[in-house]
């Protein structure tokens, strides 16, 4: 007989429902989730695994410095950007409002960040595919070699692990 004949199912057992006595007894005594072995009361056995404590919170507060370009204060010190000339924290959204009063935008040109403390003026080809752009110009706002003072209390509270 031809392995190409397609008929395969002739010999094959059909699925009555019921396991095999092997997996029954092998789920009595195996917890497939946790992997630890059960005893005959179906208790976990105690392991002697040290129990994970939460790490302790810095003491010093987040501050909440007010913007030196429009002097409301910075609800959200994590999305505040450095300000070019003194390094202060300013709105990530008054950086583009600057930008967009400094340059002459086209029409289907954007202002953008495009990471890195950089920015661009982001022109979309066809602008209900925003798939579809070019970058026509891009400024370095921030120096990723300095690090900024505002920053250090509130990286104590992101990078606690």
């Amino acid at each position: 007989m031809s392995a190409k004949g397609g008929n395969n199912r002739k010999n094959r057992q059909r699925f009555s429902g019921r396991k095999d006595d092997s997996q029954k007894n092998f789920k009595k005594h195996y917890d497939t989730f946790s992997g630890e072995v059960k005893n005959d009361k179906s208790r976990l056995v105690q392991n002697d695994r040290p129990r994970w404590t939460a790490p302790e919170l810095p003491t010093n507060p987040i501050t909440t410095p007010d913007c030196k370009w429009c002097g409301k204060p910075i609800k959200d010190i994590t999305t505040a950007i450095c300000d070019k000339e003194t390094g202060h924290p300013v709105h990530f959204d008054c950086v583009i409002e600057r930008i967009i009063n400094m340059e002459n935008l086209e029409t289907n040109d954007n202002v953008c960040y495009i990471g890195g403390g950089r920015f661009g003026i982001v022109h979309y080809n066809n602008p209900p595919d925003m798939r579809d752009f070019t970058i026509k110009k891009i400024f370095e706002w921030e120096n990723k070699d300095s690090n900024s003072e505002w920053r250090k209390p509130i990286s104590e509270y992101y990078s606690i692990t």
